[in-house]
């Protein structure tokens, strides 16, 4: 076991680096990592189970347990608050199983000013699994720009994709 987190930490996380590009109307955040799955079951658990590897730190209600993704155009990444209320995250505009899944919106922040993103999820087959392709254009308006909130936006996604991988992994996403 303890040689199984000693590989899970040193699975690639990241090939292109953070933040490809940012201005002050826009930014493009993008990651590959492996993961430890076939891409349908991969699909699978980045989907169906986004419940169980999602960090509650980054939910409006902080229980990533009310968190639905519906895998098909129109669907919501959605969360429900114990008050009753209700959070749409983002919006499936293509979802291809054990392909590739896109969503469009603006998460956290970014939803309190005139921005919205296309963020998409590619799954290829890779020799350790599957290789995920990670991407998050946004672009629009805020008052003060969009560059300096760029690199904590995407820093908060890779440590999502981070979850993501060791759930896959391990079954639980704070192990590994």
């Amino acid at each position: 076991m303890k040689y199984l987190a000693f590989f899970l930490v040193c699975l690639p996380v990241s090939s292109l680096g953070a933040v490809l590009q940012s201005s002050e109307h826009g930014f493009i955040s993008e990651h590959k990592v492996v993961l430890a799955a076939s891409p349908a079951n991969a699909y699978e658990a980045l989907t169906k189970s986004v419940h169980r590897w999602w960090d509650a730190a980054h939910s409006y209600g902080k229980d990533a347990s009310t968190f639905t993704l519906e895998a098909r155009a129109g669907g919501c990444f959605c969360e429900a608050l114990a008050n009753g209320g209700s959070v749409e995250h983002m919006r499936v505009v293509r979802a291809i199983p054990g392909s590739i899944l896109v969503m469009q919106g603006a998460l956290g922040p970014l939803q309190n000013v005139g921005v919205t993103g296309s963020m998409s999820f590619t799954l290829r087959p890779h020799a350790d699994g599957t290789e995920l392709i990670y991407r998050y254009v946004v672009g629009g308006y805020s008052p003060g720009g969009l560059k300096e909130i760029s690199t904590p936006v995407d820093r908060v996604q890779l440590g999502q994709l981070r979850r993501l991988q060791r759930f896959i992994a391990t079954g639980n996403p704070n192990r590994g």
